[in-house]
C-alpha cells in the first residue's frame, strides 16, 4: 500500500537546518542558495578570498554590491518568495530574524519523513481517547506531589493507548516519501499575531514586534521566512498496514479496550481535525482576519468531504502550525487543564492574563495578506 500526502495549505516538515543569512543572497525575489565550496575553490585563484571569508565571518548580511555577482552565478537553489512584497520586507528586517528554516532533504532531495506524518497521526488518535478523567487523575497527582511530574503526558498517553505492547498504532508504519521536485516550495512570509481584550468579552488583533511587543498594523511587526511546500504539493510513500495485530483475537490478547483498525483512527484524527478547526475559526472571528476565516471554512468543507468519500484524514502536520496541533486535550478552557498548564513556566503567565489560550498563531501572508495557518494536509491510503 502507499500514501498520498496534499498539502492543502502552506507546509514546512524541516530537519532542524536553517539558512543564516550568510548562506544566501536576495536577488530578485528569489533567495539565492551560495555554493559556498564552488565559491572558495573561485576565489582561492585569485586575491579576493581573503577579502570574502573575512565578511563571512564578521558581516550580518552578504554586501550585495561587493559579491552580488554569486547570487547570479554561484546559487545552488534559487527558491523564489511567494509574492514580490516579501523582498521589502526581508530588506528592512534584522539579521537575526533572517534565518530561514528549510524543509527536509536528502541525498535524493526533498522528502516528508514519515516519522511526522505518525506522529501527527498519534496525537489525533489520543484526542479520540483521552477523557476530563484522565487529566483530573493527574491534576490530583501533581496536588499530592506537590509538583507535575517529569513527563506528564505519559501517564496519559498510556491511559488513552495503552502499555507500549498493546499501542494500537503499531497496526499502521509510514515511510519517508520519494524525493519531489525543488519547485515544489517557494519562501513564505509569516507573522505572529495575538489577541489584545477590548472589554465586554470581545478581542482584537494585535502583531508581535520583536523585541518591543505588540504593534496594531501587521507590516510594523517582525516577519518569519520559511521554505515551506506550496499548497497543491504531493508526497508519496509506503504505507503498511498489520494485519496480524488486527485480527479481534489479538486485540483481545493485548488486552486492548476496543478494537481498532486504520479506518477507526482515520475518523479519529478527522474528528480532532475538525474541533481543532472550530477552534481556528473562532480565533479568526475573535480577530476579524476575514481571509483567514475563507481558508478554515474552505478547509472544512475540504474535511466534510474527506469524511463523506471515506478518502483518509485532513491533519496538522510540521512546523508553525502551534501549540494546538501538538496537544491531544483541545479544551484548553477548561479548569483542570489550565490549572496543569499554570505549573509550567513557559505557559502560565499567559494562563494568569485570563485571555484565550494560546492567543498567539503563526499566520501564512498569501499575497501580502494574512490567510492561513500552516501545516494542514489531507493523507488518503491506497492499494
Amino acid at each position: 500500500m502507499n500514501y498520498r500526502l496534499t498539502c492543502l495549505t502552506p507546509t514546512l516538515v524541516g530537519d532542524g537546518q536553517r539558512l543564516s543569512p550568510i548562506d544566501y543572497m536576495v536577488w530578485k525575489d528569489h533567495v539565492n542558495v551560495l555554493d559556498q565550496w564552488r565559491i572558495f575553490r573561485l576565489l582561492a585563484k585569485g586575491p579576493r578570498l581573503e577579502g570574502y571569508l573575512s565578511q563571512l565571518k564578521k558581516a550580518d548580511k552578504l554586501d550585495f554590491s561587493s559579491w552580488g555577482g554569486f547570487a547570479q552565478n554561484y546559487a545552488g537553489r534559487r527558491i523564489p518568495f511567494e509574492h514580490p512584497s516579501s523582498t521589502q520586507y526581508w530588506e528592512r528586517t534584522h539579521a537575526e530574524h533572517l534565518f530561514i528554516p528549510t524543509f527536509s532533504i536528502g541525498p535524493s532531495g526533498p522528502y516528508l519523513p514519515g516519522t511526522a506524518i505518525k506522529g501527527a497521526f498519534r496525537t489525533g488518535v489520543i484526542h479520540g481517547r483521552v477523557t476530563a478523567r484522565m487529566l483530573t487523575d493527574l491534576a490530583e497527582r501533581s496536588t499530592s506531589e506537590g509538583r507535575l511530574p517529569r513527563h506528564p503526558a505519559n501517564s496519559v498517553e498510556e491511559s488513552a493507548l495503552g502499555a507500549a505492547s498493546a499501542d494500537p498504532l503499531r497496526v499502521i508504519s509510514a515511510y519517508d516519501s520519494k524525493s519531489v521536485a525543488a519547485t515544489t516550495f517557494k519562501i513564505y512570509l509569516l507573522r505572529t499575531s495575538t489577541l489584545e481584550a477590548r472589554g465586554g468579552g470581545k478581542f482584537e488583533v494585535a502583531w508581535k514586534q520583536t523585541p518591543r511587543g505588540n504593534v496594531k498594523r501587521a507590516e510594523d511587526s517582525t516577519p518569519t521566512f520559511a521554505e515551506m511546500a506550496e499548497p497543491g504539493a504531493v508526497f508519496e510513500g509506503e504505507w503498511r498496514q498489520n494485519a496480524f495485530l488486527s485480527q479481534p483475537e489479538i486485540g483481545k490478547a493485548l488486552r486492548r479496550r476496543a478494537p481498532m483498525d486504520a479506518r477507526a483512527m482515520f475518523e479519529l484524527v478527522n474528528s480532532y481535525t475538525e474541533r481543532l478547526l472550530h477552534i481556528q475559526k473562532q480565533y479568526a472571528a475573535w480577530t476579524g482576519l476575514a481571509l483567514l476565516k475563507s481558508t478554515i471554512e474552505q478547509l472544512e468543507a475540504r474535511l466534510t468531504a474527506v469524511r463523506e468519500a471515506k478518502r483518509g484524514c485532513i491533519l496538522p502536520l510540521g512546523w508553525g502550525a502551534g501549540f494546538l496541533s501538538k496537544i491531544a486535550f483541545l479544551d484548553t478552557q477548561d479548569e483542570t487543564y489550565r490549572g496543569i498548564l499554570r505549573q509550567v513556566g513557559l505557559y502560565s503567565r499567559a494562563i494568569q492574563s485570563g485571555l484565550p489560550f494560546p492567543k498567539t498563531r503563526r499566520i501564512v501572508f498569501l499575497g501580502n495578506q494574512p490567510a492561513s495557518i500552516p501545516g494542514f494536509v489531507h493523507l488518503e491510503v491506497h492499494g
